[in-house]
């Protein structure tokens, strides 16, 4: 199948999806890849207006496509927006259509694209813009759209059966309606409960109880004759006779809907036009919401609450019943069944409307691992993405608007579907569209293979590349280090099991116990497990999921892969060790229901019951893992602190150069184009800040040193809380990591200094309560949070005689040095490893940033654009030589990491193929500094490309000093296996050419020449 028009993009690609069929070229079926990504963070700080004045500095830069988070209609004020409301328009704080045109346009003129990040499993629940959900809320089973949330209707407490259960109040319920914070409003013919910002709708056919309050006396007061009153009474009346919200009938439904839209606008007419029954309205509404003082009063709401879909509840207490399932733990966010083709069409409309016109040219699937089934989800997603850039093509090439996938034209979709199951057919891995998923992958973990996607969004990448620049050599030293410094041991392992087990038992216990009743329904059925207590059976779960090694399995039919079987059997049988008081029978049980052993008589039905709970128990897994081992086990585990990082393990000190080399080689193998980041909108901390820290991985006995004096210091300055000092021991320990790395480089006025500090006790006072050990979100514990700030406010005191901070900043100092230049070449190896190089929103500059919401931060892209056309006039008028000497003697200004940035983009895009296509060639290196040097050649068509980037700097030059020329590099070289000595490289960086001599018959690279002047190099190939 070829398109009309179509035609091969030639190197380098910088061709727009526009005018050119994107799913279709002669030969193997190719699909438009990122040359390099951006990542945006639009909210109303940020907009698709601000987005089009930076595109031409982006370009320049060296990017090839922006990565725009979520910009769908979000929660009011959402700074992230992943709390989607409505994902079929386009968030109004962010802008117009026609802004977002003008930035499309922008894009497309200079031949780039946009990557675009999709939230498919959950839907922000407390903005009535979330229509969706209103109407679930008004008419409960009933709605419409109750298949469109995981909703169990049906739970274990019986007086939760059709209702779904609300957290939001602040306060147990019956405090909460007695202090009048919940409270009726009637607006445009509907009844509503108001609490604070959420607004909860009145079922109609229960507001008869408002409406029937006082009926007697208004009646006496206009007679029964008037026209209103008796207006009102038909009102009443064709209220009572309204389908119930229980109703599961069809026809019952559609009657439901049609009358009460009907009857409201009666009873707006009716209240706008009299004024009696205005004030009768009025008045029942002032009498429903009571009077302080008099508990007695609020008997009339509370009834008329007790009759809705929902039940209002205490978010701290009511965890265990909650009978929706959550993004996470958060109330606020409910998840989507995505599983449904109906909802996946719905909330799909204008992503595939997007694509199909060519304004969206990738996508990013945010937490896959919460999807029913992942693999169908994507193959979905790959077939909506084909049919909707075929009709896009249709529609502008061809002229033909029959094409359109709106358009009600089945005989044309059926006949596009046909050609894409012929295309997959003769090419099974085909897939027509650039779709990433934020997979993330533990020790040893591969990709799902049968996900239609390019991999995930870095993070093995991202940990890798930071493992390499931590010095593995001195791990037993940090162990000691720690655990003297706090006072005992810490194993990683043991901490991620109790706080996995933490929080199933607090933050997530309502979908642990709804799978605890899902396995004991399944116990009950064979007499051979029918003995199982539903206590044994939700505690042998819980065991099993504390020792889960992945976020989750992918069984989605009755087969299970080899890979499924074994993380489960290691599950089991770690929890059957662990926890000897359950019986193994039962853990046996679990393991036959998870691995869908069936007894050989079991119906169709009983195996879809088994199945469901295996995909339930998938689906809670991912979950919990992240809670357990990211939001919580990374703020307790502090030994190296760049070390806990998403996807990261910190329990191991660093990565040897062969993993980093060996990941690149399998990844260019089998997934050449998936992301690779160094730094993401979800990261710990950004690449700068973890850089920092790493260097500390070289220094354990000053860094021992540095903690003796430090607590001494600043023992004085701790208060007590309970009997113990605080900050404890361990918060100490990532306080003084944390300034280390988010230092800011240059001096700070008196106010930038105080925002600073406001920023630490953020950071700090976020990681106390997701640590849950002296405080939590749930459980906040105001003397203890309080004592931290102020030891904060005390160590962090501007004032002269601080000894404390001066010393600090002494060694800080030593660090920023070389934690810089561990930067640039993580700068380097990510924009030349296999993959696509990711760069997260400002990072092209310095940026210490700590986790969200620190690196959601406005940036000044001005700075960004000036200083760039600054170094391209530079370019101009000097040699490139003498701009890289100042760019390094000056480099606190983080104009030497623009340009790093810059020119090995550039250089990139402009010789595509070479880093897409081109074979990965590790190269050794030797003499004196060998094992400070990580260095790899890109080949391709006679075309090679070295990359020497330098690490553990501290070993090659004392601090402040380049660490460059003979007197750093001696005698050190990389070997080139594949050149003969002669050979002629140019640096990119610094323009001098270099030449391979020979070495035992081997050309070599003298890393004295090739950075002579310049501490990394991208040497190209020249005749």
């Amino acid at each position: 199948m070829v398109c009309p028009g179509a035609q091969r993009e030639t190197e380098p690609s910088r061709a727009v999806t526009k005018g050119v069929c994107p799913i279709a070229t002669e030969g193997p079926f190719e699909t438009r890849i990122p040359v390099s990504t951006y990542r945006l963070q639009f909210n109303h700080k940020f907009t698709f207006s601000d987005a089009r004045d930076i595109v031409a500095y982006l370009d320049e830069l060296g990017i090839s496509d922006i990565y725009a988070s979520p910009y769908f209609k979000a929660n009011k004020g959402s700074l992230h927006g992943y709390d989607i409301v409505d994902p079929t328009g386009l968030n109004p704080e962010i802008g117009t259509e026609a802004d977002y045109d003008e930035m499309v346009s922008a894009l497309q003129d200079r031949g780039m694209g946009q990557l675009l990040d999709i939230v498919p499993n959950h839907m922000c629940i407390i903005s009535e813009g979330n229509i969706w959900w209103m109407d679930v809320l008004e008419n409960g089973p009933s709605s419409l759209y109750a298949d469109f949330f995981d909703i169990d209707w049906d739970p274990v407490k019986r007086e939760l059966r059709n209702k779904v259960l609300l957290p939001f109040l602040s306060g147990p319920y019956g405090e909460v309606l007695e202090r009048q914070d919940l409270s009726l409003v009637f607006e445009e013919g509907k009844f509503f409960v108001r609490y604070y910002e959420y607004k909860f709708p009145v079922n109609p056919k229960t507001s008869t109880s408002i409406l029937g309050c006082r009926l007697e006396e208004l009646a006496r007061s206009l007679s029964e004759e008037n026209e209103h009153f008796i207006e009102l009474q038909s009102i009443i009346t064709a209220l009572n006779h309204l389908p119930a919200y229980i109703e599961r009938e069809r026809n019952k439904i559609n009657e439901r809907y049609r009358e009460k839209e009907v009857i409201k606008k009666r009873l707006w007419k009716l209240y706008q036009e009299s004024p009696e029954i205005r004030s009768f309205i009025d008045g029942n509404v002032v009498l429903f919401n009571g009077r302080k003082g008099d508990p007695s009063s609020f008997d009339l709401l509370d009834d008329l609450l007790n009759k809705q879909p929902y039940r209002l509840a205490h978010w701290r207490v009511a965890t265990d019943e909650i009978n929706y399932r959550r993004f996470f733990d958060i109330n606020q966010i409910a998840a989507v069944r995505m599983e449904s083709l109906r909802v996946f069409n719905e909330t799909h409309k204008l992503i595939l409307r997007l694509v199909g016109e060519g304004k969206v040219t990738g996508l990013r699937v945010d937490h896959p691992d919460g999807l029913y089934n992942p693999s169908e989800y994507f193959r979905w997603l790959q077939r909506g993405c084909f049919l909707s850039m075929r009709n896009g093509f249709m529609r502008e090439v061809e002229g033909d608007p029959a094409a359109a996938v709106d358009t009600g034209e089945p005989a044309a979709e059926t006949e596009i579907l046909k050609q894409y199951e012929e295309i997959l057919q003769q090419h099974p891995q085909y897939k027509p569209f650039y779709i990433v998923g934020e997979k993330i992958l533990t020790k040893g973990e591969r990709m799902p293979e049968d996900w239609p996607i390019f991999s995930t969004t870095g993070y093995v990448f991202m940990n890798t590349l930071n493992g390499i620049f931590v010095d593995t050599a001195h791990a037993k030293a940090f162990d000691t280090i720690y655990s003297k410094f706090i006072g005992e041991k810490m194993s990683f392992a043991d901490i991620v099991y109790e706080k996995k087990k933490l929080i199933m038992q607090v933050a997530m216990s309502s979908e642990i116990n709804t799978l605890g009743h899902y396995l004991n329904s399944i116990s009950e059925r064979n007499r051979h497990t029918r003995d199982f207590t539903l206590n044994s059976l939700t505690g042998a779960i819980i065991e099993v999921i504390s020792f889960f090694p992945v976020y989750r399995t992918y069984i989605n039919s009755y087969e299970v892969s080899e890979t499924d079987r074994r993380y489960i059997e290691i599950a089991v049988a770690k929890a059957k060790r662990k926890n000897r008081a359950i019986s193994e029978y039962i853990y046996n049980f679990l393991k036959d229901v998870l691995l869908l052993r069936f007894p050989e008589d079991f119906s169709e039905n009983e195996k879809e019951e088994w199945l469901d709970f295996v995909t339930r128990f998938q689906q809670i897994t991912g979950p919990v893992m992240a809670k357990g081992l990211e939001d919580t086990a990374f703020y307790v585990y502090h030994r190296l602190v760049s070390l806990n990082e998403v996807g990261g393990s910190p329990d191991r000190f660093g990565v040897p150069l062969e993993t980093f080399h060996g990941q690149n080689i399998e990844r260019l193998k089998f997934w050449p184009h998936a992301l690779i980041a160094s730094s993401t909108h979800d990261a710990k901390r950004c690449e700068d800040v973890r850089a920092r820290i790493n260097v500390l991985s070289e220094l354990p006995d000053e860094w021992k040193a540095c903690l003796i004096r430090w607590r001494k210091l600043n023992k004085k300055k701790k208060q007590s809380v309970e009997g113990k000092p605080v900050p404890d021991p361990n918060e100490e320990y990532l306080y003084y990591q944390t300034l280390l790395g988010a230092w800011p480089v240059e001096p700070l006025d008196e106010s930038g200094y105080e925002q600073f500090r406001v920023r630490i006790k953020e950071y700090m006072l976020k990681a106390l309560r997701e640590g849950k050990v002296n405080s939590s979100w749930i459980n906040m514990e105001g003397p203890y949070e309080e004592a931290l700030m102020v030891f904060i406010d005390a160590t962090m005191d501007n004032a002269p005689d601080n000894d404390f901070k001066r010393d600090l900043e002494r060694f800080q100092k030593k660090i920023s040095h070389y934690g810089m230049l561990n930067c640039l070449s993580q700068t380097l190896l990510k924009i030349t490893s296999p993959g696509v190089p990711d760069f997260y929103q400002g990072t092209e500059l310095w940026k210490f940033c700590l986790v969200d919401p620190d690196n959601r931060r406005p940036v000044d892209y001005r700075i960004r654009a000036a200083l760039l056309k600054e170094l391209k006039q530079a370019e101009r008028e000097q040699p490139l030589k003498d701009i890289a000497r100042e760019l390094l003697a000056n480099k606190n200004d983080g104009r030497v990491k623009l340009f790093v940035t810059y020119k090995a983009l550039n250089y990139r895009r402009d010789n595509r193929a070479l880093f897409e296509k081109g074979d990965y060639t590790i190269l050794d290196a030797g003499g004196k500094g060998a094992q400070s040097v990580c260095a790899f050649a890109r080949t391709f068509e006679g075309k090679a490309a070295l990359v020497i980037a330098p690490r553990f700097f501290t070993r090659l030059a004392p601090p402040g000093e380049p660490p460059v020329g003979p007197r750093v590099w001696n005698n050190t070289f990389v070997a080139v296996p594949f050149e003969a000595p002669g050979a002629l490289f140019r640096n990119v960086f610094t323009g001098e050419t270099v030449t391979s001599q020979g070495n035992d018959g081997t050309a070599v690279i003298a890393l004295a020449e090739a950075l002579a002047v310049f501490p990394l190099a991208l040497l190209e190939k020249v005749e």
